[in-house]
């Protein structure tokens, strides 16, 4: 054999071993990429300041429960239903209250076949945990300096807040008390640090905080109705944004609300 002929064999012969050895490395790599899990799809839902400590609750069972992810952005319903209608990337609204909603809902922005009016509240008058304010009416208010609410004229937690007071008649001998912040959690963190004498906040508010306690419930009957709304927006075509929402609304959420103080309500 000559000497050329021996190098084409022995080129012929290492060609085919590399042929041999992509083979299987191929099918390792289609098997490894079929054994990975699903990735997911990352929601951001636009929620209620308020709902802050249950819904992270809910959201982290809801990704045990599959491959998406929730991210959250917790203020006054005001505010983010302002930043939807403005053009904000978010997947899901829960809102406070239904005007909230509605406005969203009147752009175009909600997927309204999804929506649901899933919770209730009640309103509280907080004082600091060691303050010895008594508040056995709500007139009693008309003895303190300084009242902190929620925006009343913009954020649901203080718009109830005014509502409530109005229907008294108090609320012309209360409104150059009030100081306004920018969502219940903050008029829950101005009566903790003894910045106002008193607050009115959520029932739910009041019981995750140790700093404050509460003077005063307001029975719900005599309440203006609170109704927390849940939707996903239009914009949004992810599955896992409609799953989220019928999660929430499920018999397998209601003890979680519950737990944390909301009323579920009855679905329609």
């Amino acid at each position: 054999m000559s000497a050329d002929r021996e190098i084409r064999r022995r080129q012929r012969s290492a060609g085919g071993t590399k042929r041999r050895l992509v083979v299987p490395r191929l099918i390792l790599a289609t098997l490894l990429v079929a054994a990975a899990p699903a990735r997911g799809e990352e929601l951001l839902v636009f929620s209620a300041a308020s709902l802050t400590d249950a819904l992270t609750e809910l959201g982290a069972a809801f990704e045990r429960r599959g491959g998406d992810r929730v991210l959250f952005s917790f203020g006054a319903s005001s505010d983010l239903a302002r930043q939807i209608e403005a053009g904000a990337a978010a997947d899901v609204f829960f809102s406070a209250d239904a005007a909230r909603m509605d406005a969203v809902e009147r752009a175009g922005l909600v997927d309204s076949t999804e929506r649901r009016d899933l919770l209730s509240n009640v309103l509280v008058v907080i004082v600091p945990h060691d303050a010895k304010t008594a508040i056995a009416t709500p007139e009693d208010l008309s003895t303190l300096a300084r009242l902190a609410l929620a925006n009343p004229e913009a954020v649901p937690a203080g718009v109830y807040a005014r509502t409530w007071l109005q229907s008294l008649g108090l609320w012309e001998r209360l409104k150059d008390k009030v100081v306004p912040t920018v969502d219940v959690r903050a008029a829950l963190a101005a009566v903790e640090g003894a910045h106002a004498d008193a607050g009115i906040a959520y029932a739910t508010d009041a019981a995750v905080s140790k700093r404050v306690r509460v003077a005063y419930r307001v029975p719900r009957a005599q309440g203006p109705p609170i109704v927390y709304v849940l939707a996903p927006l239009k914009a949004s075509k992810k599955a896992a944004a409609r799953a989220f929402v019928r999660f929430l609304a499920s018999p397998a959420a209601a003890p979680t609300w519950k737990r944390f103080g909301f009323l579920v309500l009855p679905a329609p």
